[in-house]
């Protein structure tokens, strides 16, 4: 931490070169983006469940950076993906919720991370979901597998549905499935992008693969679901009146007496858990494979990977299911980046990052022109440095005038009627104790508040569709 003001600023100008000199005669290096859904912070590498399968996605946080306080735009998948592509705020562009298509919103126009790169010579290929399923961006992609304007391959779907008993569940529900790892569309999906890896490219390419699952439901086949016994599963640690002291509306987005009371009447608890591990551990599979492909491929050694979830999950933590929130559980996500010659095999970064925060990244080290319009930072100094200092928080927004800063070392919430809360991760990192009444934190509050958005737009054209 002992950088004088004019050594970060010569380490800062001298970053562009270095990247140049050490890709040597091919500046263009390729990206490989990996996305995956709904995936919180249950990965070995993080620690977010001690029983967690993950060594794939562990191996390859450890050929890079991993942040391990890396946060989402927004908690909930068709804002956060828009906010990552476009690199603007769910604030600025009013796309808050799932039926809202950012090509309908402020940022219509918005050239997407993807389609910078194909303005710089790059090809703009890949399968799966990168941005929410009823809004494809056939704009962003040279080629898109199954279809430019369809993202992702249909899993089969068991019979006897619902598997967990729980009446008009909708595709809240899991189980194991008889059918072999092929017949899952993730696996198509990696079928594909393996193909692309094993193919002699003639461009720079920017290779996406989006893995679907442990999006619900969770029916994955039943391998996965013997790596878990039930009788062994650790529960999450939830606390009954955690409710008690959070302000109104953050009472209604936890639904209290929605999914947990119907997963606990149902005695689905136990179940739940062990699926979402298994949907997991398939998740963990297929980027295993992507990993196998890219490995034995001619690009290993002159392309950044990249892997990223679009927010978290919750598992009845605070008495809430699936995201729709901002606590810690919705809110903290996947984020690690190895990028040849510019990232250390093995480290960890524990400054508070979010997830807009890649589109500048990724054009900071494949040296495009800058972009001064995208609101997030770019990350380059902390692959570089780890340690090196970093005031910005994390922002998180879930509908308008509803905002989340995470530090450091707290979390602020404040919602569209003043409510707050206020939590320190130092002594509480499961969110039990809300200071934001205790005069003893108002500087506190008052430092996370300067970092709320001054503008919260109007919410953009909603659709039909864009279930979650």
């Amino acid at each position: 931490m002992n950088f004088t003001r004019r050594q970060l600023i010569a380490q800062a100008s001298a970053f562009p070169a270095i990247l140049k000199a050490q890709r040597g005669d091919n500046p263009r290096r390729n990206v490989l983006f990996l996305a995956v859904d709904d995936l919180n912070d249950w990965i070995g590498c993080l620690g977010g469940h001690p029983d967690a399968k993950t060594p794939n996605m562990d191996r390859l946080a450890g050929r890079g950076v991993l942040f391990t306080k890396a946060y989402c735009a927004a908690p909930l998948c068709n804002p956060s993906r828009a906010a990552l592509m476009t690199g603007l705020r769910p604030s600025t562009t009013g796309v808050y919720d799932n039926n809202q298509p950012f090509r309908q919103s402020p940022a219509r126009e918005a050239v997407t991370l993807a389609q910078y790169f194909r303005r710089n010579g790059y090809r703009a290929m890949g399968s799966g979901k990168i941005y929410h399923d009823a809004f494809p961006d056939p704009a962003s992609w040279d080629e898109w597998m199954p279809a430019l304007d369809k993202q992702k391959f249909q899993d089969p779907l068991p019979e006897g549905r619902p598997l967990n008993g729980i009446p008009n569940t909708a595709h809240f529900d899991w189980g194991p499935l008889r059918n072999g790892d092929a017949a899952m569309g993730d696996a198509k999906t990696v079928d594909y992008v393996s193909s692309q890896l094993h193919k002699k490219q003639d461009k720079p390419f920017f290779l996406a693969c989006g893995i679907y699952k442990p999006h619900l439901p969770w029916f994955v086949p039943e391998k996965y679901f013997d790596q878990f016994p039930l009788d062994k599963i650790a529960m999450p640690r939830v606390k009954d009146d955690d409710l008690d002291d959070v302000p109104a509306i953050g009472r209604q987005m936890a639904k209290p007496n929605g999914d947990h009371r119907k997963v606990l009447e149902h005695k689905q608890y136990r179940k739940a858990v062990q699926a979402y591990l298994a949907s997991i551990a398939f998740c963990d599979a297929q980027i295993g494979r992507v990993l196998e492909a890219f490995d034995s491929s001619t690009y290993r050694d002159n392309t950044t990977v990249v892997l990223w979830s679009d927010h978290g999950w919750h598992l009845g933590e605070k008495l809430h299911w699936r995201k729709f929130a901002l606590w810690e559980e919705a809110t903290h996500n996947v984020l690690t980046i190895a990028a040849p010659g510019a990232t250390k095999a093995g480290t960890k970064c524990t400054r508070p990052v979010s997830l807009l925060d890649l589109y500048p990244t990724l054009v900071d080290l494949h040296g495009l022109p800058a972009r001064p319009d995208l609101e997030g930072e770019s990350l380059a100094p902390l692959l570089r440095n780890p340690a090196a200092p970093w005031t910005r928080p994390a922002l998180t927004t879930y509908g308008r005038h509803n905002h989340s800063v995470r530090s450091d070392r707290f979390r602020y919430i404040r919602y569209s009627d003043g409510g707050e809360e206020l939590y320190d991760h130092q002594t509480d990192d499961l969110e039990w104790r809300n200071l934001a009444a205790d005069p003893a934190y108002d500087i506190v509050k008052r430092d996370h508040a300067r970092w709320l958005p001054t503008v919260n737009a109007p919410d953009s054209i909603r659709t039909r569709g864009g279930a979650e």
